[in-house]
């Protein structure tokens, strides 16, 4: 038999355990993942002499077979996550691992076999039903690096030892509920305790308990109180303080890290003002400070941050006028500056700069007013054209989470001092389709412009049609007149559309026809004219999408197409009426109607008429064809007579 020092068979389809496998005793690396692998995992496998690392994820796996007595191990890694185990006995602690996966099973408890484990170094028993306390047993080995606990019950930790500190690269502890105690003994480069019931204050020295170059998440907890100056002794790479109740300022040194590349302080009721502090040569490339209380103006500074992708100040009491400074931040993805205090116009006549790669701008409901500049749309590079659909690249990467089904959440990694990829998910809320929705993925393929709720006047210019990659669009509630630009026919990737409350005049553009994708359409309460034009998409929307418009007729406004259009301004003809019915013609086919109609009903209601047409088409008959009358004359002369008596 052949011997293998490594097999692969993983995605194979196989439904038992290979029996050849027995005889290997050379083989050091063996992956079945991903089959149809169910029931027990046979003890033999697990006491192969030469194996060192055992990949089993991706099956049905339930148990461990009991081990053989005297069994012994070289495993020093084996991956079991997404089976449907329940435990591990406690006779398993002859191995003695490196790396042990076990995510993605249906474990209730903490396997026991672990408190005998002397070289763990990473450990991940993230999405299962793991409940109660986490042991502190579970941080005194001396290797261990990486722990993962998240997406589990856990509600409590166990105090450490007396006066202990525990130093790892990564503890992660995101979608639990845990509570009380914060965990200060714990200092790691990649701290996560989002989504858990923290409900106290931010230990005033928890940068001490952070590296260099970190990765720091608290969102969606209960947090309370001001934001520790300490946090900036620690120059992390990620912040997220995110959806908790954290208030007074934000910190002057914060905006002074360079090194820091994501600031996400949204949803929380922090005031005061943005630090107009930000270093030349700053690194950030994602700032979130929206659905706070921040006033004041908007920091010039950050025009230093020249990394800057994404921009989120929404939701705020910040006054100024339009930052056309920010024009120079040229791999600017995202800008939200809604429900603000802005003012006056959004062009920006002196700025050479563009923004080649936006994807996102939210200017909704503010007082901007003036023209909507066209011209400058056309720069916008990834709403013209789109060829890349890859994920929206902010200096890090992010992976679905294996265990994103129940709770959603991204799976962050971050290997501290090895310099690998950290793995960040940027979020956005904004108005799509009439909802607002929390955008959690951004992709370069989704784009979106939202000027709604503003001063804006004037038509809408024309360009704006030559944004064929563009998702989203919302200019309702402004003061737009003239008529809808044809050229929006073309943005066939257009799924939502919303033009309500405006002036708006003329006819709706046939083209509208040709945006097939469309699943959201709203031109309620304008000046609009003429037939709706007809297509299966249009016909899908409500009544409610075209209300408040009293020149609009035909379906789905009106069910009977044949419906007169209703009268406007006194006129009942509009210049541009040409799909409207012609009157014309149908004076003519009524006409013909009743003349018919008469003429019938005195043939068959009259006898004097009767008899009279009957001897008037006998005479025609006669004169076309004599023949006729040399055959029935004498019955025609019979005929004639009685009819006179």
């Amino acid at each position: 038999m052949r011997a293998f020092p490594d097999l692969v068979l993983a995605s194979t389809k196989l439904r038992a355990f290979p029996d050849f496998l027995r005889n290997q005793s050379t083989l050091g690396n063996l992956d079945l993942s991903n089959n149809k692998l169910q029931g027990e995992v046979p003890n033999w496998i697990l006491s192969l002499k030469s194996l060192n690392s055992l990949d089993l994820s991706g099956n049905s796996l339930v148990t461990l077979e009991a081990p053989l007595p005297n069994s012994t191990s070289a495993l020093s890694s084996l991956d079991l996550h997404s089976n449907k185990l329940q435990g591990i006995h406690s006779s398993y602690s002859f191995l003695q691992l490196d790396h042990l996966g076990l995510a993605s099973n249906k474990l209730t408890t903490f396997p026991d076999f672990l408190r005998n484990q002397s070289h763990l170094i990473k450990l991940d028993l993230s999405d299962n039903q793991i409940q109660g306390q986490i042991p502190n047993w579970i941080w005194i080995f001396d290797s261990l690096q990486e722990v993962n606990l998240s997406c589990n019950s856990l509600e409590s930790l166990e105090a450490p030892l007396l006066n202990s500190t525990y130093v790892l690269s990564v503890v992660d502890l995101h979608s639990n509920q845990l509570q009380g105690h914060f965990p200060l003994f714990l200092r790691s480069s990649y701290l996560d305790y989002s989504r858990n019931n923290f409900s106290s204050s931010i230990p005033t020295d928890i940068g001490d308990f952070i590296f260099t170059r970190s990765y720091l998440s608290l969102s969606s907890n209960n947090f309370h109180g001001a934001i520790p100056k300490s946090i900036c002794n620690a120059s992390g790479k990620v912040l997220d303080l995110s959806n908790n109740s954290l208030s007074e300022n934000i910190p002057q040194c914060l905006t002074q890290l360079h090194q820091l590349s994501v600031i996400d302080l949204k949803r929380n009721n922090l005031s005061g003002t943005i630090p107009d502090n930000f270093l030349n040569g700053c690194e950030l490339q994602t700032l979130d400070l929206s659905n706070n209380k921040i006033q004041g103006q908007f920091p010039k500074s950050l025009v230093n941050c020249s990394k800057l992708e994404v921009l989120n100040i929404g939701n705020n009491n910040i006054t100024d006028t339009f930052p056309c400074f920010l024009m120079s931040l040229s791999i600017l993805r995202v800008l939200i500056l809604r429900s603000n205090k802005f003012y006056g116009s959004i062009g920006c006549p002196k700025t050479n700069g563009t923004w080649p790669v936006l994807q996102i701008i939210d200017l909704a409901h503010n007082n901007f007013s003036g023209d909507m500049p066209g011209r400058l749309s056309l720069t916008w590079q990834a709403m013209v054209s789109n060829e890349d659909d890859s994920p929206t690249n902010l200096g890090f990467s992010y992976q679905e989470c294996i265990n994103s089904e129940p709770t959603n959440r991204a799976c962050y990694r971050y290997n501290g001092e090895t310099d690998t990829d950290v793995y960040y998910r940027v979020a956005i809320t904004t108005n799509i389709k009439g909802l607002e929705l929390d955008v959690v993925k951004i992709l370069t393929i989704f784009t979106l412009i939202d000027y709604s709720s503003n001063k804006f006047n004037g038509s809408i210019p024309e360009e704006i049609g030559e944004l064929k990659s563009l998702y989203v669009l919302n200019l309702s509630g402004n003061a737009f007149t003239g008529n809808i630009p044809s050229p929006f026919g073309k943005m066939r990737q257009l799924e939502s559309l919303d033009l309500s409350k405006n002036h708006l005049s003329g006819q709706i553009p046939p083209e509208f026809a040709n945006l097939t994708f469309l699943a959201f359409l709203d031109l309620s309460n304008n000046e609009l004219v003429g037939k709706i034009p007809t297509s299966t998409q249009i016909s899908t929307f409500p009544n409610t999408s075209f209300e408040g418009n009293k020149g609009l007729w035909g379906p789905p406004l009106t069910v009977d197409a044949v419906l007169p259009p209703p009268i406007s301004n006194g006129n009942s003809s509009h210049p541009n009426s040409g799909d409207e019915i012609d009157w014309d013609v149908i004076c003519v086919e009524i006409g013909f109607t009743c003349g018919f109609g008469i003429a019938i009903g005195s043939l068959l209601f009259c006898k004097r008429w009767r008899k009279w047409y009957y001897r008037a088409m006998r005479s025609i008959l006669f004169k076309i064809f004599p023949q006729l009358e040399q055959r029935f004359g004498n019955h025609r002369r019979h005929v004639f007579i009685n009819t006179r008596r």
